[in-house]
C-alpha cells in the first residue's frame, strides 16, 4: 500500500497560491485519506486563488505523484472555499487583496476595454472584483458595463454600483453625460482620493484601476495612496504606440509599482468571411518590446467585431460568451494572477511566466 504519510507531508508543504505559506501551516489541508486502494486529498482555497483553481489542483495532483509513491491516476484531489478576508491597505483603507492598476501611455489602445476584461475573467473564476474607474477625463467603464445611475451614498460612503457582479465607482457616473471635467492636479488627486476612500468597495480580492492614459498625475496619487499590488500596461503592436508604453513602464516603475507585465491589445484582425489574419496594426511589437525591458508578456488580444459590439453595447459582461473572444482574455487574466503569485514567491499552479 502507498505511504499515507509520505503524501500527506508533500500536501502539507504545497504553497497555497494566495500567500505562497505552505497549506499546512495555514491550516487548509482538510483531508488526506486513502478509499479503496485510491488517495483523496481535499484542501481549501480562498476565492482570490479560484482564477487558478484547476491549475492549482492539477499541479498538486502532479507532484504528491512526483514526491511519493502514489500513481497519479489514483489520485484525486478537490478544494473547498476558504473565506479569509482582506486587510485594510494604505492610509486610506480599502480592503482589498490585490490592487491592480491597468495603464497605458496613450488613449486608443483599448485599455478600458482590457481592464473591464480582466475583471469580468476575475469575477466569472468566483473572485469578489471591484472596478475603478480613474480615467477622470474620459471615462468609458460605465459604458462599457451599461450603467447610468448616480452612487448614492449610505453613513458617509459612496455606495459602488453592482453591476453584472463587479463593484463599479467611476466619475462618468456623478457629472452629467457630455459634461468635460476641466481639473487642475490638486482636484484631479482628491477625485481619486475620494472615490478609494469614500467608496464603500466591501471586502475585495481584487480592486482593478482603470488608469487616465499618458503619465500624468494619478499614478503618483495612487503609489501615495495605497501600496498597488503591480500595474498591467496595455498598447497596441505599432511602433508610435510602443513609444509611449515605454514610458508608461517607466512611470510605474518611477513610482515603485511593479509592472506586472504588457498586453498586446488588436495584435491580429481575423476576418470572419474568410478567415484570413491580417496584421491592421503590425503584430508582435509589444511582445518584442517586453522581451527589450525585461517586462513579462501577459497576452494578446485580437481585433474583434462582437468584442467591439459589446462594448458599444455595454454587454462586456458578456463577453466571456463567445470562445474565440474568452480564450485570450481569459489567458491575459490567468497570466496576471500567475504573476502576482510568482513576485509573491509562491508560485503554485504553473512555472513562473518568462521575463521575456
Amino acid at each position: 500500500m502507498a505511504d499515507l504519510q509520505k503524501a500527506r507531508a508533500v500536501v502539507d508543504s504545497f504553497p497555497d497560491p494566495e500567500t505562497g505559506r505552505p497549506l499546512g501551516a495555514m491550516e487548509q489541508v482538510r483531508a488526506v485519506q486513502e478509499r479503496d486502494g485510491r488517495l483523496a486529498v481535499e484542501i481549501a482555497l480562498t476565492s482570490w486563488a479560484a482564477p487558478l483553481r484547476d491549475e492549482t489542483l492539477a499541479e498538486l495532483r502532479e507532484v504528491i505523484a512526483a514526491q511519493s509513491d502514489w500513481e497519479a491516476e489514483k489520485v484525486e484531489v478537490t478544494a473547498t472555499e476558504l473565506d479569509r478576508p482582506a486587510e485594510k491597505l494604505g492610509q486610506i483603507g480599502v480592503t482589498a487583496k490585490s490592487v491592480i492598476a491597468v495603464g497605458s501611455g496613450k488613449g486608443g489602445v483599448g485599455k478600458s476595454t482590457i481592464a473591464a476584461a480582466i475583471a469580468f475573467g476575475l469575477r466569472n473564476a468566483g473572485a469578489k472584483v471591484g472596478l475603478m474607474d480613474a480615467d477622470v477625463y474620459g471615462p468609458s467603464v460605465p459604458h462599457l458595463l451599461g450603467i447610468t445611475e448616480r452612487p448614492t451614498a449610505s453613513d458617509g460612503k459612496l455606495q459602488p454600483i453592482e453591476a453584472h457582479g463587479l463593484r463599479a465607482i467611476s466619475m462618468g457616473l456623478m457629472v452629467p453625460a457630455g459634461e468635460a471635467v476641466v481639473w487642475r492636479g490638486p482636484m484631479l488627486h482628491g477625485a481619486v482620493t475620494q472615490m478609494l476612500r469614500d467608496t464603500e468597495w466591501g471586502d475585495l480580492d481584487y480592486l482593478l484601476i482603470d488608469m487616465p492614459p499618458g503619465t500624468g498625475d494619478i499614478a503618483l496619487t495612487l503609489s501615495q495612496l495605497l501600496p498597488l499590488t503591480g500595474a498591467v500596461v496595455v498598447c497596441t503592436p505599432q511602433d508610435v504606440a510602443l513609444l509611449d508604453a515605454v514610458k508608461a513602464i517607466a512611470m510605474f516603475r518611477k513610482v515603485k509599482t511593479p509592472v506586472l507585465g504588457v498586453v498586446e491589445n488588436m495584435s491580429v484582425f481575423v476576418c470572419p468571411e474568410c478567415g484570413v489574419s491580417h496584421d491592421i496594426f503590425g503584430s508582435g511589437g509589444a511582445r518584442q518590446k517586453a522581451a527589450e525591458l525585461g517586462v513579462p508578456f501577459l497576452g494578446t488580444a485580437p481585433i474583434n467585431v462582437d468584442l467591439r459590439r459589446r462594448g458599444d453595447d455595454g454587454r462586456m459582461a458578456e463577453a466571456y460568451d463567445d470562445d474565440a473572444i474568452a480564450a485570450p482574455l481569459l489567458e491575459i487574466t490567468r497570466n496576471t494572477v500567475r504573476r502576482i503569485i510568482d513576485r509573491r514567491g509562491g508560485a503554485a499552479a504553473t512555472p513562473s511566466l518568462p521575463v521575456l
